[in-house]
């Protein structure tokens, strides 16, 4: 491949995924514990020979991607069409003024492409111009007729599994797309499909079992028990925090400002429940405390927003290859009454996480007018995170 080459990506997720089952769009579901649409982005967002990432979306989902993908570069997203053909043609001439000289053509359904296979795809497309990832066939295929018998049985050291990304010089593909909706042909089923009837020779290279493509409600089951049985090293970590009361008319908590006679004396916002949290998920990675990475000491942390340090302590887990399964955080106090913001402090942790709701529980209860609690001089709590790490990570030898 020429280093001139410049190759740009196209994420096919325009389609609504029906035999998935309910809960919406499939590349918007979770699935160990991020999108699908995430996961099968962040390697082309992240790969250093793709220069640009060309979204193709159903425009109803636009406010579903942006939460799903935001860390993630790519470009503005193109309206996709009735087919995955009219959404492909899309994301080309949405290209088209960027003028790559390769393109890769992905499915959003498939969450488990690597930068290996991407690395494949570039090459195999500047040394051949058209190629796509292929694996062998397992089983025994049947041709079988309109009656439900069998017709013949094609040989299978023959045959192959088309995978995406499918690769292609920009210029070539663009150009069979266009002659496929001049002369009104919409029946292709993929990218090499369009190739072979415009004429062009399409090669193989070496596809990856794993790059599996989500369907049915059977693969979202199976594919997560597979990355559950990967992150199989569960951690549970405690945090508790207390800050005095002090002269205001609010405190954070959650990430909310709760409106109330006194303020927090803290050298941050003060936030017991974010700080509690952060102290879980830290204790759970044996990492220190919030104190030993953010200290009091340091000017630069003055009136800081504790959400800064949960995304910090989220990072570290990630770092380590992680997610977080659960968080449970009880705030002690007397006042302010936690009950009337409980359900908007469970969903800004949740939006701070990337959590969804289910995963996070606030509770609230006091001390029987019991301790520095009881006497309204301040408020405690105290957090609990459950975080899943791979088996490698065990920190001990085999």
């Amino acid at each position: 491949m020429s280093k001139a080459d410049r190759t740009a990506a196209i994420l096919v997720a325009a389609g609504r995924g029906l035999r998935a089952g309910s809960g919406g769009p499939k590349q918007y579901r979770s699935i160990g514990g991020e999108t699908v649409v995430f996961r099968a982005m962040e390697p082309f967002s992240g790969h250093p020979q793709i220069f640009a990432v060309q979204p193709v979306l159903n425009p109803e989902d636009r406010s579903m991607f942006d939460d799903a993908v935001r860390k993630l570069r790519h470009e503005p997203p193109a309206t996709g069409g009735a087919t995955r053909q009219a959404s492909v043609h899309a994301g080309l001439e949405a290209l088209a003024s960027q003028a790559p000289d390769l393109v890769l053509i992905h499915d959003a359904a498939r969450p488990f492409v690597s930068a290996s296979l991407i690395s494949r795809a570039i090459e195999a497309a500047g040394r051949t111009g058209a190629a796509v990832p292929t694996i062998p066939v397992a089983d025994t295929i049947k041709m079988v007729g309109s009656t439900g018998n069998v017709e013949g049985t094609p040989e299978r050291a023959r045959l192959r599994i088309a995978q995406t990304p499918q690769a292609f010089r920009f210029d070539t593909i663009l150009d069979a797309h266009r002659r496929a909706a001049r002369e009104g042909r919409i029946d292709f089923t993929d990218d090499a499909a369009i190739a072979e009837w415009a004429g062009l020779t399409v090669a193989t290279f070496e596809g990856d079992p794993a790059n599996m493509k989500l369907t049915t409600p059977e693969d979202f089951v199976r594919e997560e028990a597979r990355l559950g049985a990967s992150l199989g090293d569960v951690r549970t970590g405690i945090g508790y925090d207390v800050h005095a009361f002090g002269e205001g008319d609010h405190v954070m908590i959650c990430g909310l400002r709760v409106p109330h006679s006194r303020g927090f004396l803290a050298h941050s916002d003060g936030d017991v429940g974010l700080h509690a949290l952060v102290d879980a998920i830290l204790g759970a990675l044996a990492d220190g405390d919030i104190g030993s990475h953010f200290p009091p000491s340091d000017p630069q942390w003055k009136g800081a927003e504790s959400d800064k340090f949960l995304k910090y302590a989220l990072d570290r887990v990630a770092a380590r290859g992680g997610r977080i399964a659960h968080l449970d955080l009880t705030l002690i106090c007397e006042r302010p009454k936690i009950g009337p913001h409980r359900e908007a402090m469970r969903a800004r942790i949740a939006a701070i996480t990337g959590l969804s709701l289910a995963r996070v529980a606030v509770k609230a209860t006091t001390s029987e007018r019991l301790g520095f609690t009881g006497r309204e001089e301040g408020i405690a709590a105290m957090a609990t995170a459950t975080i899943r790490l791979p088996w490698d990570d065990r920190g001990w030898s085999d």
